[in-house]
């Protein structure tokens, strides 16, 4: 298992868009905190692209990767080497490259710039963000043997939590804003991880007050430890709960 680990992760590191990804997070992030001369400016300006950008890179290139490799996975099949190992290998092999192009790219500068609380926060919050996207990956490129459709399921799962998720949210409040709805949010946060990582970050950040008495509900919970690990906890069910499925499917998978 560690050799197809190591031979997935020097594949990946070789690829281009890999290399492109990491410089662009690298140019972005050395960038932000030149031009600001506050670190949590930018932090703020950082956590927008940490936010959009990561997970439609984790999601997308993770999608693609698994559909080019199925050849690759044929031949290891033919070995006697178990599914679950083959599908474990990839997980992790995705999972460590692209966690650290992210440590590259946005984590030198955090650390160099903002080696705080905050800085460590948002290091876990993108450490995380992008383990989530590349499990939803897993799931939608084994949902269909259509490389088009799985790659279309992926960008969705992306616009949906990116964007989409918030435009609801946005209406529910609307239609119930006569009712006291704002503890009913916490829980429904918990359905969109890149919501929970803004939040966990954006309370640590101190700028809670200006979200009004939402914030002070999302501050009373997430910001306190017992909030914290609530919060990563839920982000780890959103790694397992999506990996899971594809691999149950995998196993049961005619190739």
């Amino acid at each position: 298992m560690n050799r197809i680990i190591k031979f997935i992760v020097l594949d990946i590191l070789k690829n281009k868009i890999v290399l492109v990804y990491t410089l662009i997070l690298s140019i972005l992030s050395w960038s932000v905190f030149s031009l600001e001369d506050n670190s949590t400016k930018g932090l703020l300006t950082l956590l927008n692209v940490i936010l959009l950008t990561v997970p439609l890179v984790s999601v997308v290139f993770s999608t693609i990767y698994i559909y080019n490799s199925a050849e690759f996975i044929e031949l290891l099949l033919s070995q006697p080497v178990k599914r679950s190992k083959i599908w474990w290998s990839l997980f992790f092999g995705l999972n460590a490259s692209l966690l650290l192009s992210f440590f590259i790219g946005t984590g030198i500068p955090i650390l160099f710039y903002a080696p705080t609380d905050v800085g460590i926060m948002m290091l876990l919050v993108g450490f995380s963000i992008t383990a989530v996207f590349v499990a939803l990956a897993f799931l939608s490129s084994i949902i269909t043997r259509d490389k088009a459709k799985g790659i279309g399921i992926a960008i969705m799962l992306w616009l949906f939590f990116a964007l989409l998720f918030d435009g609801l949210i946005l209406f529910l409040l609307f239609q119930f804003a006569d009712y006291p709805i704002e503890k009913m949010m916490v829980a429904i946060t918990a359905f969109n991880p890149i919501d929970l990582a803004r939040i966990l970050i954006l309370l640590h950040l101190d700028v809670s007050a200006m979200m009004g008495y939402t914030g002070a509900i999302f501050k009373e919970f997430f910001g306190t430890s017992l909030g914290i690990v609530m919060a990563f906890f839920i982000l780890f069910l959103w790694i397992i709960i999506p990996f899971w499925i594809s691999l149950l499917k995998f196993k049961r998978k005619d190739l």
